[in-house]
């Protein structure tokens, strides 16, 4: 049995001490003398967010499949376990072995989204490993970057030894390889960076220098060396269906936030959303054989006892054979009472007849995602959802049965006006008064739930919108205030319920998408100063980010607030994200023109994804 690194009286001091003493079902225990390379691998959150992490899964098992790496999972300790551990100055530690993260090869991060970054830094600080890459020693392991957030990766390049850009089934291995070589024949941590630099989608901050203009916008950034490249191209698994999936995901000990197995049925998407970051960096969409994950579904079930399965995709519906791999669903395992979950559907007669296979209609609701209220602006999103569909989608579903819907929104999306608020509960009210027209009054299940939901609109790199200025928090409550104010007058405000995001943490996930290395000062403040968990609102202190962008020098308007010029190098052009730029300025200039582009099946666009030689640019050309 391993030895607890906490003792029995601290974790019957924390919160659910279950997260921090490993021995989870299907975890992998090796020999740490049997093998070449350590690898923690960590999620800068909670366990029960963590653990319900597929790409951490993903990772997981692959780098144990090799014989000469061990993989552990590291997680960010709950406020409680954080003080207890920075008292007694406990290290912390892998969950497989119990042992100090600080005596391993490499700590990869994952990067899922901007208000983790602080947390970054916990996970660095009790490692006992300094914060700043540029102070690490042949000691310390190589910290490394991964996930949508490096495809900014500059507010946070002064903690990183490396990152990796793009999806990680491809070149871990030559990386691994590389260490292992140059580790044997006694190579410096600088030379091993170096050489790492050079293997595709790998980069690392500190081989490049950093040129500003006089106006705060970024100049050049420039390779110290000849031999380093100058573009990062990011790695993408063309062949969904033969890449490596964890047949024996990990189950946890307690109640986490996705507590089912998670079949990945396809990568990127074809709709072309212009706010969407996945739905470029992703590209081209690259779908799994049915037959594979007929066999995978089949596999993981057996192995983990959950049940329930949720499809994974950005738009499930568009998965070419959904039908046939329902059905096989449904056959084997909904009649012996493993649930069915279906998110990214569209609301069309295809998809409700599915659902209503899986779900119990009387107790679930449906999801739509309009984005706009009007149809003018989801033009220029490029939703592709007219409301005769919305309308259609919602009169079919009444029929069938239900009668509960939730629609998200977004507020703040370029070009938006007034008429575009008040048309968001106005779709709503409409969705309402279809129900009470088509469903005769003896045959409702009580009366009709309108969930409206809105956040607030955050420009990502890599999106045709990254050119577009965000907004104070006081503005984005204003227009929520619209919102709101507009539900009250409708006829059928009683069935129509309003929630709103938070202002404040969409202004700084704002500035952090699009910042540069000069926010790196702002976060080791924050952390200094007692700041991390800020995705979490009882935790999250936004007069502590404020001082920290005075202190330092960080100027929100400059990030966030202004419209960037057209011609403006930003801090992410080093990476070939495989849609260019040209065709992102193509469609933010489609967009302030109100016109639509047509999805990746209807017309290819010419985004650059083809270069790829595969996935939604190659169908039927064989």
């Amino acid at each position: 049995m391993t030895k607890l690194a906490l003792s029995d009286k601290i974790l019957m001091e924390v919160e659910k001490p279950a997260r921090y003493i490993g021995n989870e079902l299907n975890s992998v225990i090796k020999n740490k003398d049997e093998v070449d390379i350590r690898f923690a691998m960590a999620f800068p959150d909670v366990y029960e967010i963590g653990m319900s992490h597929l790409g951490i899964q993903i990772l997981y098992d692959m780098f144990n499949k090799r014989e000469d790496t061990w993989c552990e999972r590291v997680y960010s300790p709950w406020p409680d376990l954080h003080k207890i551990m920075k008292e007694e100055n406990i290290p912390l530690f892998g969950l497989e072995s119990q042992e100090p993260v600080k005596d391993f090869d490499f700590l990869g991060i994952t990067l899922q989204y901007e208000m983790c970054y602080i947390n970054i830094l916990q996970l660095l600080d009790l490692s006992q490993i300094p914060m700043m890459a540029e102070d690490r020693t042949e000691e310390h392991p190589i910290v490394i970057g991964g996930g949508p957030c490096t495809y900014n990766p500059e507010p946070i390049a002064d903690f990183f030894d490396i990152f990796y850009i793009g999806e990680g089934e491809i070149t871990y291995d030559p990386l691994l390889e590389l260490y292992k070589k140059m580790k044997k024949d006694g190579k410096s941590r600088k030379e091993f960076l170096h050489e790492a630099s050079k293997i595709p989608g790998m980069y690392v901050p500190s081989l490049y220098d950093i040129f500003y203009n006089e106006d705060g916008t970024l100049k050049e950034m420039r390779p110290k060396y000849e031999d380093v490249p100058k573009t990062v191209k990011k790695q993408i698994v063309m062949d969904m269906s033969t890449s490596v999936y964890p047949e024996k995901p990990v189950v946890p000990f307690i109640k986490v936030t996705q507590d089912r197995v998670v079949l990945e049925i396809q990568r990127g998407c074809i709709r072309g959303c212009r706010f969407c970051q996945a739905g470029m960096i992703y590209r081209p969409n690259r779908e799994k054989k049915v037959e594979r994950l007929k066999q995978l579904a089949t596999e993981m079930i057996k192995n983990t006892g959950h049940e329930e399965i949720s499809l994974s995709s950005l738009s499930s519906s568009d998965y070419s054979e959904l039908g046939e791999l329902i059905e096989f669903l449904i056959e084997n395992f909904h009649k012996k009472g493993v649930n069915i979950s279906l998110p990214s559907l569209r609301i069309d007669a295809f998809s409700l007849d599915i659902m209503s296979k899986v779900q119990d209609i009387k107790k679930s609701s449906l999801t739509f995602a309009p984005e706009a209220g009007s149809q003018r602006l989801r033009d220029v999103i490029n939703k592709g959802l007219t409301r005769e569909v919305i309308l259609d989608g919602a009169h079919k579903a009444f029929i069938g049965g239900w009668n509960k819907v939730k629609l998200y929104f977004m507020l703040g999306l370029p070009t938006e006006t007034e008429e575009d608020m008040k048309a968001i509960p106005e779709l709503a009210n409409e969705i309402a008064a279809l129900y009470y027209d088509t469903v005769p009054k003896q045959e409702r299940n009580g009366k009709c739930q309108i969930t409206i939901s809105t956040s607030f609109f955050v420009p990502k790199p890599f999106t045709p919108f990254q050119w577009a200025p965000m907004y104070q928090p006081g503005e984005y409550l204003r227009r929520a205030k619209i919102v709101n104010d507009t539900v009250k007058a409708q006829l059928n405000h009683k069935s129509i319920r309003y929630n709103w995001h938070q202002a404040d943490v969409t202004l700084l996930e704002g500035v952090l998408a699009r910042g540069d290395r000069k926010l790196s000062k702002a976060l080791l403040y924050i952390y200094e100063h007692g700041g991390f968990f800020d995705a979490w609102s009882e935790f999250f202190n936004y007069e502590l980010w404020l001082e920290a962008f005075e202190k330092c020098g960080i100027d929100i308007e400059f990030y966030a607030l202004r419209q960037r010029p057209e011609d403006e190098l930003f801090p992410w052009d080093f990476i070939d994200c495989g849609v260019t730029k040209e065709f992102m300025l193509r469609e933010w200039h489609t967009a302030l023109s109100e016109t639509v582009t047509p999805n990746c099946r209807m017309r290819c666009s010419g985004c650059g994804a083809r270069k790829y030689l595969g996935g939604v640019c190659f169908e039927n050309k064989n």
